[in-house]
C-alpha cells in the first residue's frame, strides 16, 4: 500500500515538473519572444529619440481673404491642433469609449488584457474589445502594420506594446491626447479631429459640441461603418452608445444624455476635394503658383505643399466668389437650354459625324490606342462601346449611365463653357476667379490657359492709341464700308440692317455702340504699330496680328492678361499685375513670405486719355451695346464697359470696368469649330453680360461690398468734358450725299 502511495506522488511529482517546466519554458520563450521584438528582429522598433522627433505629414491649406478655408493640398488630410483646443466633451467621450483607465495605466493595461482575454479565449466574447490602450493606438497611427494576416498579429501586438512604453515615458498623457487625435483616421484620407470636425460640422475643434465630439468619437471604432454622413442611422446609435459610456464614467449626468440623445446629427458636410467645393480652378492656379514658389526658394528648405502644413493666405474674397458661382449657375443653365433649342435636331454634335471623330483624336484615349498600332476604324470602334460612367448632366445634378466614349465627346461638346475674373485694380487681388463651367468634367482653365478672340473688347485700346496719339475725341468719322484694295479687297461690316452709308459718328458714340467700320478708320489714324506698342505696355504681352483686322478683336488673348490690360483705366494709365496669394505662412503662423501689389511703372498712357476713354465707354453701359445693364438688370452703379462678339458667333465677351473692379466675362464653346448659332443668341451683351449683371445684382444687395458698389468715377477735368463735348452723329450734307451711292462700297487703301 505505501509502495503505491509511494509511486503515485513521485507520479504526480513528475508531471507537476513537467508542467512547471513546461510553463517555465513557454515564459522563458515569451521573454525571448519579447526580447527578440524588442531588439528589432521581427522588424525595426523607433527609438525614444525617434518618437520624441516624430512629425506629422500635414495638409496645406488655402484661405480666402475674408479668412474661410477654400481648400487643402494633401497626401493625408490632416490639421494637427493643440490639446488647449480639445474640448472637456471631446476628451471625455474619447476615454469613457476608447479607454476608460487611460490616466492609470503606463501604455499597456495588464488588467485589460487579462479581461479581454478572458472573455475573447474562455467565453468566446468577440464584443469584448482588443484591449489596445490609446497610446497602443497611437503607436499604430504612427506606424501602420504593414500586412494584416494573422500570423503577423501578435508581432504587431508586441511592437505596439514597446512603442506605447517609449510613448508614456516621453510624452505626457496630455501629449499623447494630442498626438492621438491629431493622427487618427476618420476614413477617406481624412486624419486627425481638426480634418474630421471641418469636414463633417464645418467647425474647428475647439467649437465642436458634445454631440458632435460623441459622433466623431463613434466613429473611430469603424470609419465607414458609422460615417454619419453615409449611414446616419447607425452613426446616431453609435454616438448615443457614446454618449451613454460617457454617462457611465460619470462625465455626464443623466438628464444631459436624454436631452443629447434627442438631438440629430445635424451635420454640415465639407468635401475638401480636389474636384469639388468652391472656386476649384483658383486653388488649381494657387497650387501650381505655389510650386513655382517652393522651387524658387534658394536657402534649401524642404517645403511640401502636400505635407508641410503651409498656410496659404489668397486674395478670393469668399462671399463674391460663392456669389459668382451661384450667377454662373443661373445664366449658363438658362442660355445652354437656348443655345440647344437654336439648333434643334440640326445640331452639329448629333449631325457632324465626322467633326466628332475629328473631336475625338484629340482626346487622350484616342492618342493612347493610336500608338498601340489600332486603325483609325478600329479606335472608333473602341470608343463606341458602352461603359458604366458618372455623367455631368446640368449643374444641380450628375447621373450614373452606361453611355460609350464616343457618346460622352458628343454629350460634353454641345456644353457652352466660360471665363470669369474680378480684380481689385488698386491692388490687384483677384476677387473672383472661375475657370470653367466644371472643374471635374472640364480642367482647362478659360482664365489662365485659354487664348480666344477678344473681339470688341479689344477696340478701346485702338481708341485710347488714337487718343494719345492726338485725334480729338470729336473727330467724325463715317460710318460707310470700305473695300480696302492693299487687303485684298477686305470690307468689314457692321451688324444689324441700319443704313448708315450718310452718318458721321463721334469716337464716343462709335465706340459705345461697337461701330467695326469706325474702329478700322480710328485705327488708320492711330497706326497700327502704335496700337501694338500700346496693347503691350498695357500689360498684354502675347504676340499680336499685325494687321488691320486687329481692330476688331481678331488677337487671341488670356482672360487675365486682358483684366490685366483693363486695370490701366482705373490707375491713370498705368496696368497692375493680378495677384492670387497675400502670403504663406507655416503651420506655425510664423509668415514665411509675403506678395505685393506690382504696379507697372512705366505709365502707358495720360491721366486725361484715361478719363476720356472712361467717358466713352460708360456712354457704352448707359446707351450703347451694354444698355441692358441699365434696362433689363436695373443697374445704377458708376459702370464702365465694352462687350464683344468675335467672327461666326464663336466667342462672347463683356468687361466692365467700375473704380473698384474690373470683371471680365468670356462665354463660347471649346471646340473651336462651334460656335453660337446666330448673333441674338451668341453677342456679348447677351451670352457673357448677365454674368456681371446677376452677380453684380447680388453684391448690391449687400452693405458688407458698399466699397465695391458704392463708389463712383472721378469727375473728369473740364477740358476732358470740353474734349467730349460734340454731336454723337452727323448726317452728310446734302452735296455729298447727292454724289454719294450708298450702295457701292468705296474703295481705298489701309494706310494704317
Amino acid at each position: 500500500m505505501k509502495r503505491k502511495t509511494r509511486k503515485s506522488s513521485k507520479r504526480k511529482l513528475s508531471i507537476r515538473k513537467i508542467i512547471g517546466l513546461g510553463i517555465l519554458s513557454l515564459f522563458v520563450l515569451f521573454i525571448i519572444f519579447i526580447g527578440s521584438v524588442n531588439i528589432g528582429l521581427w522588424g525595426k522598433i523607433p527609438s525614444k529619440k525617434e518618437l520624441s522627433n516624430f512629425q506629422y505629414q500635414m495638409a496645406s491649406e488655402v484661405y480666402s481673404a475674408d479668412s474661410v478655408l477654400i481648400g487643402k493640398y494633401y497626401l493625408y488630410d490632416r490639421q494637427p491642433v493643440t490639446f488647449t483646443d480639445f474640448p472637456k466633451d471631446l476628451i471625455h467621450a474619447l476615454i469613457a469609449m476608447e479607454d476608460e483607465r487611460f490616466y492609470e495605466h503606463s501604455g499597456v493595461d495588464i488588467r485589460s488584457l487579462i479581461r479581454v482575454g478572458f472573455k475573447t479565449v474562455l467565453l468566446g466574447d468577440n464584443s469584448s474589445g482588443g484591449g489596445s490602450t490609446l497610446t497602443q493606438q497611437l503607436a499604430k497611427n504612427l506606424y501602420p502594420r504593414k500586412e494584416r494576416n494573422k500570423t503577423n498579429i501578435v508581432v504587431d501586438k508586441v511592437k505596439e506594446m514597446i512603442i506605447a512604453k517609449r510613448l508614456e515615458k516621453i510624452f505626457t498623457k496630455d501629449e499623447i491626447l494630442t498626438n492621438y487625435l491629431n493622427t487618427v483616421s476618420f476614413g477617406d484620407n481624412t486624419f486627425g479631429i481638426e480634418s474630421a470636425a471641418l469636414k463633417f460640422f464645418n467647425s474647428s475643434t475647439k467649437d465642436i459640441t458634445a454631440t458632435q465630439a460623441a459622433t466623431l468619437v463613434g466613429m473611430l471604432k469603424a470609419t465607414y461603418g458609422y460615417n454619419p454622413r453615409i449611414f446616419p442611422y447607425k452613426s446616431l446609435g453609435r454616438r448615443n452608445l457614446v454618449l451613454r459610456a460617457m454617462y457611465n464614467n460619470d462625465f455626464i449626468s443623466e438628464e444631459q444624455v436624454a436631452q443629447y440623445s434627442q438631438e440629430g446629427l445635424n451635420l454640415d458636410y465639407r468635401e475638401f476635394d480636389y474636384n469639388a467645393g468652391i472656386a476649384p480652378y483658383f486653388r488649381e492656379e494657387v497650387r501650381k503658383e505655389m510650386l513655382l514658389w517652393i522651387a524658387e526658394q534658394n536657402d534649401h528648405t524642404d517645403y511640401n505643399i502636400y505635407t508641410s502644413g503651409l498656410k496659404i493666405y489668397t486674395t478670393l474674397n469668399y462671399k463674391m466668389q460663392k456669389l459668382a458661382e451661384e450667377a454662373m449657375v443661373q445664366h449658363m443653365t438658362k442660355l445652354q437650354n437656348s443655345f440647344e433649342k437654336s439648333y434643334g435636331s440640326n445640331a452639329p454634335w448629333l449631325k457632324d459625324k465626322k467633326l466628332m471623330e475629328k473631336i475625338a483624336k484629340r482626346t487622350p484615349t484616342y492618342k493612347r490606342l493610336q500608338s498601340s498600332g489600332l486603325s483609325h476604324a478600329q479606335i472608333i470602334d473602341s470608343l463606341s462601346k458602352d461603359k458604366q460612367k458618372r455623367t455631368f448632366k446640368s449643374w444641380q445634378e450628375d447621373e450614373e449611365t452606361t453611355a460609350s466614349t464616343m457618346d460622352s465627346i458628343q454629350h460634353y461638346t454641345k456644353f457652352l463653357n466660360t471665363g470669369s475674373l474680378a480684380v481689385d485694380p488698386s491692388n490687384g487681388d483677384i476677387l473672383v476667379w472661375i475657370g470653367g463651367i466644371n472643374f471635374e468634367q472640364y480642367k482647362y482653365d478659360h482664365i489662365s490657359q485659354s487664348k480666344r478672340q477678344v473681339g470688341s473688347t479689344f477696340k478701346p485700346i485702338v481708341y485710347t492709341t488714337a487718343v494719345e496719339q492726338g485725334v480729338s475725341p470729336c473727330t467724325y468719322f463715317s460710318a460707310e464700308e470700305i473695300e480696302y484694295d492693299n487687303l485684298k479687297g477686305w470690307s468689314p461690316s457692321n451688324s444689324g440692317n441700319k443704313n448708315e452709308a450718310y452718318l458721321n459718328y463721334s469716337m464716343e458714340e462709335g465706340l459705345s455702340n461697337s461701330i467695326n467700320t469706325i474702329a478700322v478708320k480710328v485705327l488708320e489714324q492711330a497706326g497700327i504699330g502704335n496700337v501694338l506698342d500700346m496693347a503691350k505696355s498695357m500689360g498684354i504681352e502675347d504676340k499680336l496680328p499685325n494687321e488691320a483686322s486687329i481692330a476688331l478683336g481678331t488677337g487671341e488673348i488670356k482672360i487675365i492678361d486682358l483684366a490685366q490690360a483693363y486695370t490701366s483705366y482705373a490707375n491713370n494709365g498705368n496696368h497692375i499685375q493680378p495677384n492670387l496669394i497675400k502670403s504663406i505662412s507655416n503651420h506655425k503662423d510664423s509668415v514665411l513670405a509675403e506678395f505685393k501689389p506690382k504696379l507697372n511703372e512705366k505709365v502707358a498712357f495720360s491721366k486725361e486719355t484715361s478719363q476720356i476713354m472712361i467717358e466713352m465707354m460708360k456712354s457704352t453701359v448707359n446707351s450703347g451695346t451694354a444698355a441692358r445693364l441699365r434696362n433689363t438688370y436695373g443697374l445704377k452703379n458708376d459702370i464702365a464697359g465694352k462687350t464683344g462678339t468675335t467672327q461666326n458667333n464663336k466667342d462672347a465677351w463683356f468687361v466692365a470696368l467700375t473704380p473698384k473692379l474690373v470683371h471680365i466675362t468670356w462665354v463660347g464653346l471649346d471646340q473651336h469649330e462651334i460656335g453660337f448659332s446666330n448673333t441674338n443668341i451668341g453677342q456679348g451683351a447677351n451670352a457673357a453680360l448677365p454674368l456681371f449683371a446677376l452677380w453684380m445684382q447680388e453684391l448690391n444687395k449687400d452693405k458688407g461690398f458698399d466699397k465695391y458698389t458704392k463708389t463712383s468715377f472721378k469727375k473728369p477735368s473740364s477740358s476732358v468734358l470740353e474734349a467730349l463735348n460734340c454731336d454723337p452723329v452727323k448726317r452728310d450734307g446734302f452735296f455729298k450725299r447727292l454724289f454719294k451711292n450708298p450702295n457701292k462700297k468705296k474703295n481705298k487703301k489701309f494706310n494704317g
